[in-house]
C-alpha cells in the first residue's frame, strides 16, 4: 500500500514501532512493588510519563520544603473537590498542588513560595496552562496539606471559589 505510515505496515491500526509521544522504554522500568500502597503506585504509573511529581527544597543539604503536584488525573481526592464546583473551566485541566509541608525551622523565609514558583515553570515547560490548589479549612494548619488560601495569594494565585471548606486557588501559566 503506497503511502502507508511504514513502522505500521498495511494494518491501519497497528502501533508503530517509533511513536515520537509515547515515553522512552530507558528509564521506565518502576521500582515499586505491586503489594505498595496504592498511591504511590498511582503516582509511579504516571511518572514515565508525567515525570516528577513532587520536589524538595534543600537548605544546607538539608529537606526544608516539601510540595507534591501533577496532573488533575493522577489525585482522585482533588478531582473529587474539584467536581463539586461545576463552574471551573474544563478544559484544559488544570495541574494541581496537592500539598506543600516546610520544617518548623524553614518557616517564614519564604522558601514554600519559591518551590511553588519553580513548580509553576516546571508545569508551565510540561505545558499545562493553569495551577489550582484546593486548601482544606476543615483542618488546623499544621493539619492541612494544602496550605491557606493567604499563602496561595502571596504566591500569586487566584481565590476563583469562595468556600468556606475547600476554597479554590488558580494561577494562570503563561
Amino acid at each position: 500500500m503506497s503511502g502507508a505510515d511504514p513502522p505500521a505496515g498495511d494494518d491501519l491500526f497497528a502501533t508503530p514501532d517509533l511513536n515520537p509521544f509515547a515515553p522512552t522504554p530507558e528509564g521506565s522500568s518502576s521500582d515499586v512493588a505491586t503489594d505498595a500502597p496504592s498511591k504511590l503506585r498511582l503516582l509511579d504509573r504516571g511518572h514515565t510519563v508525567f515525570g516528577s511529581y513532587a520536589k524538595v527544597l534543600l537548605v544546607a543539604s538539608e529537606p526544608a520544603v516539601y510540595a507534591q503536584f501533577g496532573p488533575l488525573s493522577a489525585y482522585p481526592r482533588a478531582q473529587a473537590i474539584r467536581e463539586l464546583y461545576p463552574r471551573l473551566p474544563q478544559s484544559p485541566l488544570p495541574a494541581v498542588i496537592t500539598c506543600v509541608a516546610t520544617t518548623e525551622a524553614a518557616r517564614g523565609q519564604g522558601l514554600a513560595q519559591r518551590i511553588v514558583e519553580s513548580i509553576g515553570q516546571d508545569l508551565a515547560r510540561r505545558g499545562f496552562s493553569a495551577i489550582e490548589a484546593y486548601p482544606d479549612l476543615t483542618l488546623a494548619t499544621d493539619e492541612a496539606s494544602a496550605a491557606v488560601p493567604g499563602f496561595w495569594l502571596r504566591c500569586g494565585f487566584e481565590l476563583v471559589i469562595d468556600d468556606e471548606r475547600y476554597p479554590v486557588m488558580r494561577l494562570g501559566l503563561t
